[in-house]
């Protein structure tokens, strides 16, 4: 077997997300789930970028104050942009209709921040942040087609008001860039920062079913 297939370090995904979760689980990574504690309000005058790569930093550093020195943490913030605003989590009915009237027919911008903190390969502290855009065109949505959507319950809890893996996939026309970022974690760009800095490889290495 490779070396690398063998490494073993701790990881950490500091997030409550099923889907973060999934995505980690479905590429073989070992980890365990530590939900970090805090507030997530946007600042005045602070882009969409800005935001979710100090909420990234802040769970990471929120977490690595509660886990073992040597855990490698994941921490990730995913917000819905439509021409500058921040479209987060719906806190109702009616606010998910008007993110969702906002979105019909228009190009929109999905943006996740990550950041991964630990002891790199060389075992110097390292907290690596980026920052992933993906632009999601929807289609001209109906009022009936929304309704359906919003009383199936499942915008409530997502940023945008939508779900691209759930009842939500048929209404993307378009989509240019990573479609796991639009999910809640870009993980070409997790997989190149975990294996190149910090040494931790998903578990795939082996023939099929090994």
């Amino acid at each position: 077997m490779d070396k690398s297939c063998s490494e073993s370090r701790p990881l950490v995904l500091a997030s409550a997300s099923p889907r973060r979760r999934g995505y980690l689980h479905q590429l073989g990574y070992i980890f365990t789930v530590v939900s970090p504690d805090m507030d997530e309000t946007p600042r005045a005058h602070e882009s969409a970028r800005e935001y979710v790569l100090r909420n990234a930093r802040d769970k990471a550093a929120e977490v690595a104050a509660r886990v073992s020195p040597e855990a490698v943490i994941v921490a990730a913030d995913t917000v819905v942009v439509r021409e500058g605003r921040i479209m987060e989590k719906p806190a109702s009915a009616d606010g998910a209709r008007q993110m969702l009237e906002a979105l019909s027919g228009q190009m929109h911008q999905v943006i996740t921040g990550v950041c991964v903190r630990g002891k790199a390969r060389n075992g110097a502290a390292t907290s690596r942040c980026f920052a992933v855009t993906t632009d999601v065109e929807f289609k001209e949505l109906s009022a009936a087609e929304m309704e359906a959507y919003i009383e199936s319950g499942e915008p409530l809890d997502k940023a945008g008001a939508y779900a691209i893996q759930g009842r939500a996939a048929y209404m993307i026309r378009h989509i240019r860039g990573s479609y796991t970022n639009v999910v809640g974690l870009p993980l070409t760009e997790l997989e190149e920062v975990l294996a190149s800095e910090f040494g931790i490889h998903p578990t795939f290495c082996g023939p099929a079913g090994a």
